[in-house]
């Protein structure tokens, strides 16, 4: 790499997943906006045309005088062409479609078992990261033939098993997994500062916080600002709101947007457990037993959050692919705009351009000390000159280990059922997911009917 005035000006990124009209427009945005590093973008995707969209989209923002970041794209028609000589590899996928995720999220309604999100545990999460994990396999073996030495970042869900796959095959492979989760909870901690405290307009970032815990199950058990103990603070916040729930913007209320809580189930796992739950309510609702927070559509309506029907992610795919073709044309401006995520910024520190601590998902070495060593845990990092160092977090508290543990064994064996093809071991995690309340009888039933909905990508499966 070469560097010019504290700047990096030939950098290789390989996109997997680069087609997205998502993720990958968000990276674009990043990337137009910073002005120290530029090179090329390698966009992979199965569906090349997308890829090939997203190459257009992007080199046309370099052409750009408001954009400071400039970065040539070019899509790739294989993984091996797109990985030779990157210096990190990006990974954005959606594991199949969002047919086999329509059986996921919806097909255990029929047993009475409700999905929020349906991506990361419970019924959906599982049969999801079977078919992911073979893609992970083959996506590490690649990395290790043809850029070993790049950092790799996941965005893909199921994130831990996701990482964990990574590492499996891989083990010498630099990757970590990145949520934007804990942002939100450092934003409500901001919000709280501001109704019980008077104090406005405080940054998410000027929040500090102790993180431990897995995707999407974190947990918060410190908090300050600028000498203020946070937790004392939450605890106000909490009794004040408990009842009625929280939300800052009125025009995006948790009835109209099925992405947006008012925070009750965090405010109800606060009061359980004295420490705070670190990631939206709709994932939240779906680590611990279903009669809590996910009975039925009426007792998800009590927590004030919703269920994310697949049926709006298909609308809203038609929605991308309307703009992505206008993009293209030029009827539409693509609009550089604040993303909240950390991608480029942990670039950035990779690269000795400063350092960075933030929360990610990596491989537990004793960073948090009653969790497995070598299973994927979220604590946060320092990010340092091509290094990333994962901070001492401590122990989770004992009430609350037993419900991430319980978690972090189902993802090992899910692993385990995945890379040997094994029926029955998958569905002794099926059952212990603690979404899965229904009869031996009815969940191999459902069990197998979702394996059928996603067999085209269960290669090698006796069904």
């Amino acid at each position: 790499m070469k560097y010019v005035d504290n700047k990096v000006l030939d950098l290789n990124i390989a996109y997997i997943g680069g087609g997205s009209r998502g993720w990958a427009w968000n990276l674009m945005s990043d990337l137009a906006k910073e002005e120290s590093i530029s090179g090329t973008v390698k966009l992979y995707d199965i569906d090349y045309d997308a890829a090939h969209d997203n190459e257009i989209i992007g080199n046309s923002l370099s052409k750009r005088q408001d954009v400071k970041g400039k970065w040539l794209y070019k899509a790739c028609e294989t993984l091996k062409e797109a990985l030779i000589d990157a210096d990190f590899v990006i990974i954005s996928i959606l594991p199949g479609t969002f047919d086999e995720m329509e059986s996921d999220v919806h097909a255990p309604e029929k047993y009475g078992i409700y999905q929020s999100v349906g991506d990361t545990v419970g019924p959906g999460g599982i049969v999801r990261a079977l078919r992911t994990i073979p893609m992970f396999v083959d996506i590490a073996n690649a990395i290790k033939e043809y850029c070993p030495d790049a950092w790799v970042i996941n965005y893909t869900n199921p994130m831990t098993l996701c990482v964990r796959t990574l590492y499996e095959i891989f083990p010498e492979i630099k990757a970590f997994g990145c949520c934007h989760e804990v942002f939100g909870t450092q934003k409500l901690l901001s919000r709280a500062l501001q109704d019980i405290k008077g104090i406005n307009d405080v940054p998410r970032e000027d929040i500090k916080i102790n993180v431990l815990g897995i995707n999407h199950f974190t947990w918060i058990d410190k908090a300050r600002y600028k000498g203020i103990d946070l937790m004392p603070v939450y605890k106000q916040f909490v009794d004040k709101y408990y009842e009625s729930g929280f939300q800052s913007d009125a025009n995006d209320n948790w009835m109209n947007n099925s992405f947006v809580s008012a925070e009750r189930v965090k405010f109800d796992l606060f009061l359980r457990y004295g420490i705070i739950a670190a990631a939206g309510d709709r994932h939240l609702a779906e680590f611990v037993p279903g009669y809590w927070y996910l009975k039925d559509s009426e007792t998800v309506r009590e927590w004030m959050f919703g269920l994310t029907p697949v049926s709006w992610r298909k609308e809203d795919l038609k929605r991308r692919l309307e703009r992505s073709k206008k993009l293209i044309s030029g009827e539409e401006k693509f609009e550089l705009k604040e993303t909240g995520e950390e991608g480029v910024k942990q670039i950035k520190a990779l690269l000795g351009l400063g350092d960075l601590v933030t929360n990610l998902n990596i491989p537990n070495y004793g960073q948090i000390e009653n969790v497995p060593y070598g299973s994927v845990v979220e604590t946060n990092a320092l990010f340092s000159d091509n290094t990333v160092k994962p901070i001492s977090s401590g122990k989770l508290p004992d009430s609350i280990s037993g419900l991430v543990l319980r978690h972090v064994y189902n993802q090992e064996t899910i692993l385990k059922a995945a890379l040997t093809k094994n029926f029955d071991l998958a569905f002794s995690a099926f059952v212990n997911d603690p979404l899965v309340t229904i009869s031996l009888k009815d969940a191999k039933k459902l069990f197998k009917e979702m394996l059928e909905n996603t067999k085209e990508y269960l290669n090698g499966w006796k069904l």
